[in-house]
């Protein structure tokens, strides 16, 4: 069993544009959520996809299995989806021995910029570079699932975000 554990923060300045080591587009479908799992699709750059399922009811720290699947079964699935389907590009930055993985939101939620760094336990403490705005680990309307499960475009996009600290 895999154990996500992140923690993530709303992104307040563009200073994090000159340190991309890569860069994805991707697609986020969600097959089936409740209150402690979700099950969700990914297609990356229109090439491949993974099935991820995660469970737990804390946001810092969940269960997480993934799958690789074929692209077809995924487009399918996506087709399917509740809610909306998020469009986000993931930027992949390295700050003092952590990956900080920025997702650029299109779609319902174009605008919205949130960084997420992945621990090794639920204690450590990364450190947080310059561009970093307010943590929203835990805050239950920066959860895909809810977003795209949830119209949240007003509040998430118009308003909490603009004032990121």
């Amino acid at each position: 069993m895999a154990k996500e554990i992140e923690r993530k923060f709303l992104v307040k300045s563009d200073g994090w544009r000159s340190e991309i080591a890569s860069s994805s587009v991707f697609l986020q479908a969600y097959i089936a959520g409740g209150e402690d799992r979700s099950i969700r699709v990914r297609i990356f750059d229109g090439k491949s996809a993974r099935l991820t399922i995660k469970i737990g009811r804390k946001l810092l720290s969940r269960d997480e299995y993934e799958y690789d699947i074929p692209l077809g079964d995924a487009q399918d699935m996506a087709r399917a989806a509740i809610g909306v389907v998020l469009e986000k590009t993931r930027h992949k930055i390295e700050h003092e021995g952590y990956i900080w993985e920025v997702d650029v939101y299109g779609g319902a939620y174009q605008g919205l910029v949130v960084a997420e760094v992945e621990m090794e336990h639920e204690d450590a403490m990364p450190a947080l570079p310059d561009w970093i705005g307010r943590e929203v680990t835990g805050d239950r309307r920066y959860s895909n699932l809810v977003m795209a499960t949830e119209d949240l475009n007003g509040e998430l996009v118009h308003g909490l975000s603009t004032t990121a600290g």
